[in-house]
């Protein structure tokens, strides 16, 4: 069966999925989520990927980020996943594949969408109820977005800037995001979307 080819926009933000093979874990302790994050740092910065948010579950990550050229998320989650990989299979004595496959990915209409898929990402672990409330789990972006803990690994979408001038009401902002639940609509549309590789958006933004 040929690949479904990836939609890629430079300068508008993508969701990216990657789950471990046969959903098996791909976090086992803390220093692995937190190698984890360092190389994507380094993998970001290396081919001028910027990343919004994200949230590393224990048999998958969720990304919300912006490439510069058609070929910038290829060559990060490439770069990344082999390392990751080859970490994984030395420190824990494991042979074979660690990912299902290639990861996900679903270009996003950021006027409409953008700040519902910040919600979706860090909102994973209170859906897969790990946690009561996003601020409760350690390894996701919530922290920093919601209240300006540092986070090197981030950069901050215009679109979020735009919540408030103000720094501090600007993440009281954010919070209050968080306030509602999603709706089950868009919950589903970003799943699919993201599984089947469509871009997310109205008519237009598709067209």
């Amino acid at each position: 069966m040929a690949r479904i080819p990836r939609i890629v926009l430079p300068g508008q933000p993508h969701h990216i999925i990657q789950r471990g093979n046969n959903r098996s874990p791909i976090f086992f302790v803390d220093d692995d989520y937190r190698l984890y994050l360092r190389w994507l740092s380094e993998s970001c910065n290396k081919h001028d990927c910027a990343i919004h948010a994200y949230v590393l579950m224990t048999n998958h990550v969720h990304l919300l980020l912006t490439p510069t050229r058609e070929d910038t998320i290829c060559r990060t989650m490439q770069t990344l996943g082999r390392r990751y990989v080859r970490y994984i299979n030395e420190t824990y004595q494991r042979t074979g594949t660690l990912w299902e496959g290639r990861y996900k990915s679903s270009l996003i209409d950021s006027e409409r969408y953008l700040l519902t898929c910040y919600r979706y990402i860090e909102l994973n672990p209170v859906r897969a109820g790990m946690v009561n409330h996003p601020e409760d789990y350690p390894w996701s972006s919530y922290h920093h977005n919601a209240y300006g803990k540092k986070d090197t690994l981030i950069s901050e979408h215009y679109l979020y800037l735009a919540l408030d001038s103000s720094v501090a009401a600007r993440y009281r902002a954010y919070r209050q995001l968080f306030a509602t639940d999603i709706d089950n609509k868009s919950v589903n549309s970003i799943r699919e979307c993201t599984h089947k590789g469509w871009v997310l958006g109205n008519d237009r933004f598709k067209e």
